[in-house]
């Protein structure tokens, strides 16, 4: 089937108000592009739940810092294309940056309207050191739930923070949609699915699989009985290439977002490694 390939809202909403005047079920994949098969795996649940299928591509520019790989993240969108027409989406939303906030804006928070998260959300593992990040992925994404009024929205679990913080926006926002999570999809020797993957080197790439590694080793650990936040911590880090540079791995009830010192059920273990400039994340939810 031909897969609709759309650049401005105003086409966008037009399909969107057909098929809701026929009561059709529509779910939306946000992405940013380079699609591989973590978002085919996406769209493919969103082709089983939904009539009708919307994936976004657009490289956000206001959740990309000044220092940060803008201007070199993978664009690929004939591939892209390719992807969502074999798996069958509807429509490709593709948007520029002027399309999706106006000829004039300075694209900072002084000069656009900006969806600020709770700060105790933010401050924290990829916020961290992303400062104003997911004040950017908030305001895009609620705006692109606007455009196309989704009944679902799919959304892998990789980005267990955004996850967390989107799902929270809609509770808080009182957004009549529901966010599906889908599970990590993995390479066969565990490397997490990654656009950024493609920066690897080889030898970059085999020091890169001891990130998932130690997670593997926490969850073996958390099965035999052993809870103590700490140890699985330096359990962790003994497995990671030395070659790499941690930049967090922290534990935090998946309920609440909130560090805990025992890991118990529901516990969210995420990472975030560099590996040579590649800045990579992974997580075990247990």
């Amino acid at each position: 089937m031909d897969t609709l390939l759309l650049n401005n809202i105003k086409d966008v909403r037009h399909n969107i108000e057909n098929w809701k005047k026929d009561g059709l079920k529509i779910g939306l994949v946000p992405t940013m592009g380079a699609l591989h098969n973590g978002h085919a795996s996406l769209i493919k649940k969103a082709k089983e739940m939904c009539d009708k299928v919307v994936v976004s591509v657009f490289v956000n520019p206001i959740q990309f810092g000044p220092n940060e790989d803008f201007d070199k993240y993978p664009r690929t969108i004939e591939n892209d294309k390719k992807v969502c027409e074999e798996i069958g989406a509807d429509i490709i939303f593709a948007p520029s940056p002027k399309e999706m906030y106006g000829e004039n804006k300075k694209l900072s928070n002084i000069d656009l309207t900006f969806v600020c998260p709770p700060y105790s959300l933010v401050d924290c593992l990829c916020g961290k050191s992303r400062p104003g990040h997911f004040d950017g992925v908030a305001t895009v994404v609620l705006k692109l739930f606007n455009i196309v009024t989704p009944d679902y929205a799919f959304f892998g679990l990789k980005d267990a923070q955004q996850l967390f913080i989107l799902k929270n926006m809609v509770k808080d926002l009182n957004l009549n949609l529901t966010i599906i999570p889908c599970p990590i999809v993995r390479e066969d020797d565990g490397l997490a699915l990654s656009s950024r993957n493609t920066y690897l080197s080889a030898e970059e790439r085999k020091q890169a699989l001891t990130i998932s590694a130690s997670l593997r080793k926490i969850e073996s650990l958390y099965k035999q009985g052993i809870t103590d936040v700490s140890t699985l911590f330096d359990t962790a880090l003994s497995i990671l290439d030395k070659n790499t540079e941690l930049e967090y791995l922290e534990f935090r009830d998946y309920d609440n977002f909130e560090k805990v010192s025992n890991v118990k059920n529901n516990t969210l273990i995420a990472i975030a490694v560099r590996v040579g400039k590649t800045r990579l994340i992974d997580n075990i939810i247990v």
